[in-house]
């Protein structure tokens, strides 16, 4: 796979996580957040389990540890936005956890060693602006939610920069299984000490835990995974940039929220800077083989 088609796989995921807004706004009428997740990564693990095939039996202690790993990490960020979400507004959460695009060069830097490039901030920077252009209206107040929502970010960085680097040890549908699987299983654990879990009761509500298990989760990490082999953990922050603006576009087309001009200078403004990162992986690229 070229890199060009890695960042378009990329740009189609993050059009897909765009969308979960509309199904998690349908799954929290019925369910609670925890038990959401366990829906969710639980059925993704279903999925990457039978894709997997006979690759069971090439599992090895260590692949199972790092699985774990990247799970904790995934949940961590998904439990501290679910539950910054309870005190703090969307557009806040929307704009904080976002910043993940800010953290990973400093993820890189001081996890990696690798250097922390003056044009890859200066992208980021516009990314992270062109985000409060889009999701904040009411000002940016920190509480404990949204630091509870900083921390999500932070962890998303992370389970990015992490990922890049199991991916040279072991297949991208291995460690999506692994991943979903204890992610989903932790979950669950949460949602029966914090939650009441139940089945579906509508069919609005079994095609939305679908939708994000098989379409969000399901391909979209394992899209994910698999298009970090061939582009860079910055350019994966920038693209994952895109979400808001998709989730800004479905909810004027299909939920008739309003769409200001603040909001269109923050789509450009994001627009911009996956351009500009583009060019600079190219400018790389050509430097390297060179």
């Amino acid at each position: 796979m070229s890199t060009k088609r890695a960042e378009l796989l990329m740009l189609f995921v993050t059009f897909c996580w765009g969308s979960s807004y509309l199904f998690m706004k349908e799954g929290l009428e019925a369910f609670g957040p925890f038990t959401i997740v366990a829906y969710r990564f639980g059925i993704a693990f279903l999925v990457a389990a039978v894709l997997l095939g006979r690759g069971w039996r090439k599992i090895t202690g260590p692949m199972v540890w790092a699985g774990f790993l990247v799970g904790l990490i995934v949940f961590g960020a998904f439990a501290s936005l679910a539950i910054g979400l309870q005190y703090t507004t969307t557009s806040n959460a929307g704009f904080i956890t976002s910043l993940m695009v800010v953290f990973i060069p400093f993820v890189e830097r001081f996890g990696y060693h690798q250097p922390l490039r003056r044009s890859v901030m200066m992208t980021a920077s516009l990314s992270a602006v062109g985000i409060g252009f889009l999701t904040l209206h009411n000002g940016l107040r920190l509480n404990p939610g949204d630091l509870l929502c900083l921390f999500g970010a932070f962890l998303n960085a992370v389970q990015v920069s992490y990922s890049e680097r199991l991916l040279a040890k072991m297949d991208a549908v291995t460690l999506g299984m692994l991943q979903f699987g204890f992610t989903g299983l932790l979950g669950l654990i949460t949602a029966f000490i914090l939650e009441v879990p139940a089945l579906p009761a509508s069919e609005g509500s079994l095609f939305a835990m679908l939708y994000l298990g098989l379409i969000c989760s399901a391909f979209g990490f394992i899209a994910q995974l698999v298009a970090q082999k061939y582009t860079s953990a910055e350019r994966i922050g920038i693209l994952f940039c895109l979400e808001p603006v998709f989730a800004t576009m479905i909810g004027v087309v299909y939920l008739h929220e309003a769409f200001g001009l603040l909001s269109l200078v923050g789509a450009v403004m994001v627009l911009t800077a996956v351009i500009l990162s583009g060019r600079q992986g190219r400018g790389q690229e050509a430097a390297a083989e060179s």
